[in-house]
């Protein structure tokens, strides 16, 4: 009896070993992939202390692959938050490479976390990983989504998937405009302003009981170099912020053509899906990585940050939004991305 029991110690004891060594490997395999395939940018102190952020980014127009791991630096030095970058990765070469559509590792991180930004463009994920995007809707998070979220998804090869519904054009009922539309408010229509020839005002003032709204405090003046999008069937229960005015030309001073109709270019909403706990969205058609030069384009973000997570009480007119290091954004454009750039070169 005696023996027995030994020899159900000595099995309990290298079982616990065993599930013990299984874990410490894990953990060494994930923190391994940080600066690799993900960039963590740790908060030490700050209002956001305790609060994980994962910034998703995606596209192959807009330099989302410089414009999050500044915005994540910015975030997590400033106010404390832990901010976590994912990026688009060619798995042949371990290079970023926004054109593969296909692969954005460390999708799990949002299994953790409290927020998420994100400016994906016509992706199509295998399905092991959007069902991180899933299970974060299904949880009710906050999200923000910047420029190309709106069609942040686009199912070609895959139309089987459970998630074919994302599709930037699905028609199911219930997901027409996939999820740009019915998480984000609306879907790809087209551009407004003239692209690549007209910038954007932001027009902030005299929007009816919105001038108050915790989003805006501190904020004065956006202009950007991303056009205006068309904005044709936003959900009813939006709430717009800000709306957009092309401008005949690409530089700050550039005059307002008035000739073309205003466009809501920000606008917060709830959204729950069937199954799902509601949840709070912030929208913007901004978000280039050259529109974020713009210090109340980034103080309008910051302050989307903490009215997602609950926290307005936070937000005050002078916010710290300044650039954490050196920040010089390439113009938007399709091959325009810097070649051969490693996850860990955006440091």
């Amino acid at each position: 009896m005696h023996n027995n029991f030994q020899k159900r110690t000595k099995a309990t004891f290298l079982f616990s070993k065993f599930v013990f060594l299984l874990f410490a490997f894990s953990i060494t395999q994930t923190t391994a992939q940080e600066g690799k395939t993900w960039l963590r940018f740790e908060g030490t102190s700050g209002p956001g202390k305790g609060k994980h952020i994962v910034l998703v980014s995606g596209d192959d127009e807009y330099r989302s692959e410089e414009g999050m791991p500044m915005l994540g630096k910015l975030l997590a030095q400033h106010y404390g938050f832990t901010c976590t970058v994912l990026f688009p990765i060619e798995p042949e070469t371990g290079n970023i490479v926004p054109s593969y559509q296909n692969n954005i590792p460390g999708l799990e991180h949002l299994a953790k976390a409290d927020l998420m930004i994100m400016l994906t463009r016509f992706r199509e994920l295998p399905d092991e990983q959007t069902k991180y995007f899933h299970d974060f809707i299904m949880a009710g998070k906050p999200i923000i989504g910047l420029r190309t979220a709106t069609h942040g998804f686009h199912y070609e090869k895959n139309k089987n998937s459970p998630y074919a519904k994302y599709d930037w054009r699905n028609k199911d009922k219930g997901w027409e405009g996939g999820f740009g539309r019915q998480i984000l408010g609306e879907t790809w229509v087209a551009h407004h302003g003239d692209h690549g020839k007209e910038g954007a005002r932001g027009l902030i003032s005299g929007i009816p009981q919105q001038e108050d709204h915790p989003i805006l405090r501190g904020v004065k003046d956006i202009w950007v170099a991303s056009d205006v999008y068309t904005v044709k069937n936003l959900v009813p229960e939006a709430h717009v912020l800000v709306y957009g005015v092309p401008t005949s030309g690409m530089t700050a001073d550039a005059p307002v053509n008035w000739e073309k109709s205003l466009m809501p270019m920000a606008w917060t909403k709830d959204y729950q899906v069937e199954g799902g706990k509601k949840g709070k969205v912030f929208t913007t058609t901004m978000g280039a990585s050259v529109d974020l030069q713009s210090a109340d384009l980034r103080r309008l973000i910051v302050n989307a940050v903490f009215w997602g997570l609950d926290m307005p009480d936070k937000i005050t007119p002078d916010m710290d939004v300044s650039i954490v290091g050196k920040y010089e954004p390439s113009m938007f454009g399709f091959g325009t991305f810097r070649k051969g750039m490693k996850v860990g070169d955006f440091r």
